[in-house]
């Protein structure tokens, strides 16, 4: 109930949908009970059991309107009609009579669902809005411990199941309860002896379907959750086809697919039986209450003549007519199970706490004006740890370069200065600020990031050098792709700076993609640059050109440079030489090398390489 709660407070941004949705419906039901009540006139004029009327009967006013006036004014149309048009005329009546409330009823239908599918629609948006605006907000961590397919499963289907059911629960509660309880008040007035038999079908068909629907709930957790891990399966697949290919892997790849595709096939075949036998149960259990209602209504019939065969044609179309909302409520509890099954793990995403989030009184920073110093920090993504009692300045526009071999903690150090992770030991402060207290965009308005692996978006080539940026114009996009050498190779693409780039870049060379990468650093114009070995995976001539982008973009910057190509960071201020978490060397490439330390040994190894 508590999920359902939660979820229902997205509709009340859309109450007035609501309302008509509820009211449309309200009158539906009311219009399904009266839809057979009129049946009774016509079947009285069939039957010739229509009582004789001459005199108009006294209308007793809207507070006593009672089922006498209303069988009296009937009797008397249908007598002085018959007497003066003859009884063709009066069943045309009857007949029209009965079609234009049935009209009423499946237009009031039609409304109520029209209402309710705006309503749906309306907050099904609005969640995706807030559980996408969740998943760009959570630090880069938590999707280390998540598989992308399952979150994105989570804001997709398992959105979409509870946004369904949770919704057309609320109707599901209002129309057919109030469907069967109008009923129930027109049976009562015909017959309470008949209708008490209708009371031993609706307890006793709900306690059999909770006994045969209770592991529903348990076994759609467990559906969605390898609907993730298939989604997952298949995202990686496609973005390792390359690799999968490769390596004659496809065999392999595809059986471990088929696994959790007959693994969902199990536990929904499980989820299905016991849905599936909800509704004939309950059908069942409802004919054998209209068949005891066949035998006992008919005995006063033919027996006791204690009610009218026209009268007992209708309760027994009024008994039916309880059928469907019985079976509807029954199937709400299978339903009930289902959305929050998948409304727990919707939850989970939207309830995740940001370790990282900004303090209450976050300082905004404008610019970066002395230093940045790492003091005496310690880190460890796990148990281990990656950097211990690190210290290191870098003053403004110099260019620290941090070398050393893999696993040494150099790309950790970008992750904790632009605060994807947070220090567990000491702080890092930028002019004497702790960025644990700064504002986290403010921070990385400061900073401009290269890495090793270009990642562009599916999008032109404009759009990606001016990522965020809305009304970034055509010589400022320009001007940013000459300094990053990509200007002439863009040109000679058929669309310019208007051509897409594919899915991740696809449609572009690696060093394409980079210098593109790099465009997009110095158009955001940042005075920290980090650059994550961003030349590593290129060849000697896209090097060439990325390296000499790179010098342009640096250019009177402070400047983090994690290099793996040792030929890159010659001419760096210092460079930081790091082994397990710790700095052994420091100094200008000269001093190093005289040395004969650990760099000189990186150098010599390099150079023996190539």
């Amino acid at each position: 109930m508590k999920n359902f709660k939660r979820f229902l407070s997205y509709a009340l941004p859309y109450k007035w949908q609501g309302f008509f949705a509820i009211l449309f419906n309200i009158l539906y039901a009311l219009f399904s009970a009266l839809s057979f009540v009129t049946l009774m006139p016509m079947l009285g004029v069939i039957f010739g059991e229509t009582e004789k009327v001459t005199v108009s009967p006294n209308f007793p006013g809207i507070t006593h309107l009672n089922k006498q006036y209303l069988e009296d004014i009937i009797n008397y149309f249908v007598t002085t009609n018959t007497t003066n048009n003859g009884i063709d005329s009066t069943l045309a009546y009857m007949v029209m009579g009965v079609v234009f409330v049935f009209l009423l009823k499946n237009i009031f239908g039609y409304l109520g669902n029209i209402y309710m599918m705006f309503l749906k629609n309306d907050v099904l948006r609005d969640i995706r809005n807030e559980i996408f605006s969740k998943i760009i907000s959570l630090p880069v961590s938590f999707y280390s411990e998540k598989r992308k397919g399952d979150v994105i499963s989570r804001a997709t289907s398992d959105i979409g199941v509870v946004n369904n059911t949770y919704l057309d629960l609320v109707i599901t509660f209002i129309r057919e309860p109030l469907n069967i309880i109008f009923t129930l008040i027109i049976m009562f007035n015909m017959s309470w002896k008949l209708s008490l038999f209708i009371f031993t079908f609706i307890p006793v068909s709900g306690f059999v379907i909770s006994i045969i629907t209770k592991k529903i709930k348990e076994q759609s957790t467990a559906i969605f959750q390898q609907g993730g891990n298939m989604l997952s399966s298949l995202e990686e697949a496609i973005t390792g086809l390359r690799i999968i290919k490769a390596f004659n892997a496809e065999t392999f790849v595809i059986n471990r697919y088929h696994e959790l595709s007959n693994k969902i096939l199990r536990l929904s075949n499980k989820v299905g039986k016991r849905g599936a036998a909800s509704s004939p149960t309950s059908e069942f259990l409802g004919i054998a209450t209209i068949a005891c209602l066949l035998w006992f209504g008919g005995r006063m019939v033919l027996v006791g003549q204690s009610i009218q065969p026209s009268a007992f044609i209708v309760f027994m179309g009024l008994a039916y007519n309880i059928l469907t909302p019985a079976k509807s409520i029954s199937k709400a509890n299978n339903t009930i199970r289902t959305g929050n099954a998948a409304a727990e793990r919707v939850i989970e995403i939207l309830d995740s706490k940001n370790p990282l989030a900004d303090q209450k009184d976050a300082v905004e920073i404008t610019g970066f004006n002395h230093e940045i110093v790492f003091d005496n920090i310690s880190f460890k993504y796990d148990q281990e740890y990656v950097l211990k009692n690190f210290s290191l300045t870098i003053p403004k526009g110099k260019t620290v370069a941090l070398v050393g071999q893999s696993g040494s903690g150099k790309s950790t150090l970008a992750n904790l200065i632009t605060r994807f992770w947070d220090v567990n030991e000491g702080k890092i402060t930028i002019d004497g600020v702790d960025i644990k207290t700064i504002n986290t965009k403010s921070l990385r308005a400061q900073m401009g990031i290269v890495a090793q692996e270009a990642l562009l978006f599916n999008d032109t080539v404009k759009n990606n050098i001016a990522l965020g940026i809305s009304n970034a114009t055509d010589e400022a996009v320009m001007q940013a792709a000459k300094i990053a050498n990509a200007h002439e190779f863009i040109k000679d693409i058929p669309l310019g700076y208007n051509s897409p780039v594919g899915d991740s870049g696809g449609l572009l060379s690696g060093g394409q993609k980079q210098r593109i990468a790099i465009a997009r650093a110095v158009f955001k114009n940042p005075p920290i640059m980090i650059l994550d070995e961003a030349t590593s995976a290129l060849d000697t001539e896209s090097e060439h050109l990325v390296q000499q982008a790179l010098e342009n973009m640096m250019e009177n910057r402070t400047s983090i440079v994690i290099a793996h190509r040792l030929s890159t960071i010659q001419n760096a201020d210092v460079i930081v030489v790091m082994k397990k978490g710790e700095i052994v060397e420091q100094g200008k490439h000269e001093e190093l090398i005289n040395l004969k330390g650990t760099y000189y040994n990186l150098v010599n190894m390099q150079s023996l390489e190539s």
